[in-house]
């Protein structure tokens, strides 16, 4: 009895559902070899210059292993250049956790933004589902997420600091993303450094939401004004 007790672990481990979690462990692991492998070649050649057997010597995969995840190179790039996006969305919102007022909290994400070439990387792929539908569904989940997540993060830091957003938080991240979108292609096709970028973002941005501290401040000091003026004609 004991003896049997003994290999119960080891039949266990070698029960199919275990086998099953371990290959679908293993496809998500060689998933993200292939992504990480990918991306840097395609924000630096392009779709049309990168092979598929380049991207599988950078993964040390095999160039079957890219087809079997992924059926095309079309589908690899659409879904890098999507995770690229959400990656640089994360970074915005880690950035701007330091923030304490609104003018801050702007900068932070805009300054983050326009600092990589994401955005410019997922413009391209949704060009490239303008002629490959079957690969727009990603683009579509990939475009919520950020929305999501976005207004998610915004909320919180208004709640966190009371301020009074001007904005709904869902519309102040679509807007957001919006402009970095527009303005960092049109900053791209015309040559424009990353601080000219972020100068601009701001500039179109404008106001988000106001801090509740600063605005009493400010009262405080128009009413003392109002008094010494009073004062003065007395």
């Amino acid at each position: 009895m004991a003896e049997k007790s003994v290999q119960e672990p080891f039949e266990v481990a070698g029960d199919p559902k275990h086998a099953a979690r371990a290959t679908r462990s293993a496809g998500r692991k060689m998933r993200s070899l292939l992504l990480d492998a990918a991306s840097p070649l395609f924000r630096e050649r392009g779709l049309s210059g990168t092979a598929i057997t380049d991207i599988a010597t950078a993964a040390d995969a095999f160039p079957s292993q890219i087809t079997y995840y992924f059926r095309t190179k079309e589908a690899l790039f659409v879904e890098c250049a999507c995770r690229d996006l959400l990656y640089l969305a994360r970074a915005t919102e880690q950035a701007a956790l330091k923030a304490r007022t609104p003018r801050e909290y702007t900068h932070a994400l805009a300054e983050t933004v326009t600092a990589s070439d994401s955005i410019a990387f997922f413009a391209e792929a949704l060009t490239l589902t303008r002629r490959r539908q079957d690969l727009a569904p990603l683009v579509e989940r990939t475009i919520e997420r950020l929305h999501a997540e976005g207004a998610r993060a915004y909320a919180g830091q208004v709640a966190r600091h009371g301020w009074r957003s001007l904005r709904a938080p869902d519309e102040s991240s679509r807007r957001f993303w919006a402009v970095a979108i527009g303005v960092i292609l049109e900053g791209y096709a015309m040559g424009r450094s990353p601080e000219a970028l972020c100068a601009e973002m701001l500039r179109v941005l404008g106001e988000q939401a106001k801090s509740t501290g600063e605005a009493a401040r400010l009262r405080l000091v128009d009413e003392r004004d109002g008094s010494s003026h009073q004062n003065e004609e007395e």
